[in-house]
């Protein structure tokens, strides 16, 4: 029971952990062909991808890295609540030039697990992992 407990309160703390290390952000998308991507040419990395600003990109350095990633809120008023209350995990495999160096350029596949793609830019937190 008390190792039990233990466990309990060590997932809790590393999600509290998780959660307040997180940085502020947005989040576009954008839509197929993933491919060529900066990072891995013609070789697919699937739907859970993204394109990291030119600061997080770092000249490449960037490549393969993977971040949580989670809608907090609206950006604009087209979508009240664009929130999904999910997060996800993707792995960078391109650069956004034109991006800000709080944002992510994510598939159209992994943005609309976290919001209403129709909202088009949403507040986020993210993480990397």
């Amino acid at each position: 029971m008390a190792i039990e407990r233990v466990l309990i309160l060590a997932l809790i703390g590393t999600c509290l952990i998780s959660m307040a290390s997180a940085i502020p952000g947005q989040a576009t998308f954008y839509t197929p062909p993933y491919v060529p991507s900066a990072c891995y040419g013609f070789t697919e990395q699937g739907t859970l991808i993204a394109a990291a600003n030119p600061t997080i990109y770092a000249n490449g350095a960037a490549c393969g890295r993977r971040y949580r990633i989670r809608c907090t809120g609206r950006t604009n008023l087209g979508v009240l609540q664009p929130c999904t209350n999910r997060e996800i995990i993707v792995r960078v495999v391109d650069l956004c030039p034109g991006c800000a160096a709080d944002q992510f350029d994510l598939s159209r596949e992994a943005f609309a697990m976290i919001a209403n793609p129709d909202a088009g830019r949403i507040f986020i937190d993210y993480a990397q992992v």
